[in-house]
């Protein structure tokens, strides 16, 4: 990514740049599938699904760079005016070549590895200042040792043949495929990536007054997305999806109908009404498809199908951006406003789709929400660890809370 910004920064013709973002494409690939995963594995009990789902919300804070950056450079009368946003995205990359050096690795991947006393290590360090006798720490270590064991030696949870194979994991994968296509496919697609044929659909031509609202946005989700992190556990995953595909099909609704009230009328006060609309459209879109996409996405899935898992989640997200690439622009140009009635109609489907098949996986642990999709079976061998452990006077329900 470091040297695809210096290419991008440094372009001298059309072809450099496309060269330049493709670079960056790719490694971004790989910090973004690797990232999350280790947040969500290393993370204290209490605070992983708070924590994963703050990563994905603070995608905003890069954008917040970009659009203020791009406000305050778009008036330079030479080729700096991209050159300076293209220079500053390397600079997350430049912290984070300093910083990896201090990264641990997933104490999961270590027992997977057979590094046993090093994932015990580990454990403890970040879990109980070192302490490797912690009740809380021995909890742990044991229900990721059973938990490998049993999709090791019980089910065979390990090729990438098995995202299907069994009726858990095509429920999964069922999940993980709808909420990559929704997360694209809400209609946010067209404020994302063509904010400024939105605008211009609503008579709000001036570039100066698009970067400022879309400056003015930016700030907005984050807070909202924030917000909806630190409520994952408190309200659960269920509401927090479903109060978000309401939400967003009741404001996009009434964007819809003012914007085309514009386009027969002239009306600014209904270009106002579509902007205020486009505001609360995404609060409602960040209660739950900022924050929990990934940290849901990640936490549903067993350890030996999680990378595989992820990656398919992300390139279902790749596929649907083909879509938002080649067809909305087109559709915007042809039909203008009636093409958001066919958001519309597909957020009542999306709607249906999280009321009947998202499953509530808070207050679990990773091990115990990834058997809630794997039968009896799988919960009767955590439920069954974590009685042994209880017996051992190890760790009660008040540990994983302190």
């Amino acid at each position: 990514m470091c040297i695809a910004t210096i290419v991008q920064t440094a372009s001298q013709s059309v072809g450099m740049f496309i060269g330049a973002r493709f670079l960056i494409g790719f490694g971004l690939t790989f910090a973004a599938n690797a990232a999350p995963m280790l947040v969500t594995e290393l993370s204290y009990p209490s605070y992983r699904a708070p924590l994963t789902s703050t990563y994905n919300s603070l995608w905003y804070s890069g954008a917040i760079i970009a659009a203020w950056t791009t406000f305050g450079t778009f008036k330079i009368n030479s080729t700096w005016a991209w050159r300076v946003p293209s220079a500053l995205q390397g600079l997350p990359s430049v912290i984070q070549i300093f910083l990896i050096w201090f990264c641990p690795e997933s104490p999961r991947w270590l027992v997977s590895k057979g590094k046993d006393a090093q994932a015990l290590k580990t454990l403890a360090y970040y879990h109980a200042d070192g302490n490797e006798e912690d009740p809380l720490v021995r909890y742990e270590y044991d229900e990721i040792k059973a938990a490998l064991d049993f999709d090791r030696t019980v089910v065979a949870n390990v090729g990438w043949k098995s995202l299907v194979t069994s009726p858990g994991n095509r429920k999964r994968m069922r999940i993980i495929l709808a909420l990559a296509f929704f997360s694209q496919w809400s209609g946010n697609g067209l404020v994302s990536y063509y904010l400024n044929k939105v605008f211009d659909g609503i008579g709000i031509t001036d570039a100066t007054d698009q970067l400022l609202i879309n400056g003015i946005l930016q700030i907005w989700n984050l807070g909202w997305a924030l917000f909806a992190s630190f409520m994952v556990d408190r309200i659960g995953r269920r509401i927090l999806f479903l109060s978000s595909a309401i939400g967003m099909t009741i404001f996009y609704t009434l964007q819809t109908a003012l914007a085309g009230h514009f386009q027969n009328s002239g009306n600014s006060d209904s270009a106002h009404g579509v902007i205020a609309f486009i505001f609360l459209y995404y609060a409602a879109y960040d209660l739950a498809f900022t924050p929990l996409i990934v940290s849901y996405t990640l936490e549903i899935l067993p350890y030996h199908l999680r990378a595989k898992g992820f990656n398919v989640f992300n390139f279902a997200i790749s596929l649907s951006l083909i879509f938002n690439q080649y067809v909305n622009p087109i559709a915007l140009d042809a039909i203008k406003w009636k093409y958001y009635v066919v958001y519309c109609c597909w957020l009542v489907v999306e709607t249906i789709f999280l009321y009947f098949f998202v499953v509530e996986t808070k207050n679990r642990t990773l091990e115990e929400t990834a058997a809630l999709f794997d039968g009896d079976e799988a919960i009767d061998t955590i439920a069954g660890h974590h009685a042994d452990v209880n017996e051992k006077g190890s760790v009660n329900e008040q540990s994983l809370d302190k």
